[in-house]
């Protein structure tokens, strides 16, 4: 992976590893571009939901009413942790018996999915230059990031997925009439000409509210995944710039693997603690959906 004239090896290398594969061989400039596909985001994220699936299938496929062995212990304990959160903050048990296990699979696919930053940065370019597929500019796999997460797109779709889901609960529970008397009418209150004045400012804060919650969810999850990615890069060039067996290059080369072990070890806790943070999110929204102002 040569680095071109005008650019350090170190930049380069940073910016080749931010790049997705799209078909572009450039970063997305926009926030938003639908004509612009992340094949690499799509594939590792579908492969994670259908390993969650299959996990779930699994354990369900053999439960027994007996002793439970380890594996069903476990499920059984997860399964057990959501209900009783979802039992806390959703009061409809009608709702419950769809957002608890909804609120499972996407624990597990989070965490799945942040996990995949645990991979070593260069394993699967390594792996893609050994069969020829990413080894120079323009092969099939030359870029390519393994981490769904830290590609805004996929939080972000996550996360209106769940505005969606607030929406249709809000509608169901309160009924079509009342979610838009909701929207005129909440959170200030007025009569006669008070609230017909007040409506404006009604519809833009609850308008507000929703894109509030929809963009942090989303951004709470890219911004964690996407500074621990940029960290293992970073910890990653101190082993790269070791070369030799002089003492700058023995010091770089410990320093790499003290920071990367350090760094990996923490971020197990990011991985499971954002997954936790937006399962509990989805549960709340979920919950205020069923709630009058």
């Amino acid at each position: 992976m040569a680095a071109p004239s005008d650019i350090s090896p170190q930049s380069y290398y940073i910016q080749h590893h931010l790049v997705h594969l799209n078909g572009l061989g450039e970063k997305q400039t926009a926030i938003a571009d639908f004509s612009v596909l992340n094949y690499d985001s799509m594939f590792w994220s579908l492969f994670m939901g259908l390993i969650v699936i299959f996990f779930l299938w699994r354990a369900a496929n053999k439960a027994t009413s007996g002793v439970p062995g380890r594996f069903q212990s476990a499920v059984e304990m997860l399964v057990e942790m959501v209900q009783n959160e979802a039992k806390s903050i959703i009061p409809n048990e009608e709702s419950r018996r769809f957002v608890a296990p909804l609120a499972l699979t996407v624990f597990l696919w989070i965490i799945l999915m942040n996990t995949l930053d645990l991979v070593p940065v260069d394993l699967m370019a390594w792996i893609f230059k050994m069969t020829g597929l990413g080894a120079e500019q323009g092969d099939p796999l030359y870029y390519h990031r393994i981490l769904p997460t830290a590609d805004l797109n996929v939080p972000m779709g996550m996360s209106l997925g769940v505005l969606l889901l607030t929406l249709y609960y809000g509608i169901k529970v309160k009924g079509g009439l009342g979610f838009t008397k909701g929207l005129f009418t909440a959170p200030f209150h007025g009569h006669g000409v008070v609230g017909v004045l007040l409506i404006p400012f009604n519809i833009l804060l609850n308008l507000m509210e929703y894109a509030a919650k929809t963009v942090s969810l989303g951004m709470r999850l890219f911004g964690n995944m996407f500074a621990g990615e940029l960290l293992f890069m970073l910890i990653a060039l101190l082993g790269g710039a070791a070369a030799g067996f002089n003492g700058a290059s023995v010091g770089l080369g410990i320093g790499h693997i003290l920071a990367g072990s350090a760094w990996a070890i923490f971020h197990v806790l990011i991985v499971v603690l954002q997954a936790y943070i937006f399962m509990m999110l989805t549960l709340v929204y979920v919950g205020l959906a069923h709630e009058d102002h």
